[in-house]
């Protein structure tokens, strides 16, 4: 069974995160949504909302993909939670020639830590490619429409947590 971890702070998920994954599942028989607790980046959902709202869009691409996709928070270094899982392949998308670097530079880190474990760069699909959850929540804020960037219950939750 080939197994992907796809790590991310998901806070919240958005439509850039559910393409990735989606084009995720040709690739692994089951994909992990390692749900990072980086408490320094101060999230504006709790861990056990980000879980949640993970699991929503995951149940329903797996219904569209047959492909296995589960939530698993983490705490400790991705290629450890890679370990954890059982997950041979680290899934990574990109949007700009800024996230290569950055990738770039983790790639090389974590070959030195694991050099069995892949990393596997996605590229945004073309629409998506300007999305991060910092702009989602900075848009959802300002109360503009945030409907292209994330599905109706996420967009709903990020409308629930600005409003109090």
């Amino acid at each position: 069974m080939r197994v992907g971890l796809y790590p991310g702070t998901f806070d919240p998920i958005h439509m850039g995160h559910i393409d990735i994954i989606r084009r995720s599942c040709a690739l692994v028989d089951r994909l992990v949504l390692g749900v990072a607790i980086n408490r320094d980046k101060g999230p504006l959902f709790q861990l056990e909302e980000r879980v949640a709202m993970i699991e929503q869009e995951a149940q329903r691409l797996t219904e569209q993909t047959g492909t296995e996709i589960v939530a698993h928070p983490f705490e400790n270094l991705l290629i450890d939670c890679a370990k954890d899982v059982g997950a041979t392949i680290i899934v990574r998308g990109l949007r700009a020639v800024a996230d290569f670097e950055y990738e770039f530079q983790m790639v090389g880190m974590n070959r030195q830590l694991d050099a069995s474990i892949e990393t596997v760069f996605l590229m945004a699909e073309a629409q998506h490619q300007a999305i991060a959850s910092k702009l989602v929540k900075e848009i959802a804020r300002l109360g503009g429409d945030v409907s292209k960037f994330v599905t109706p219950a996420v967009q709903m939750a990020l409308e629930q947590r600005l409003s109090t």
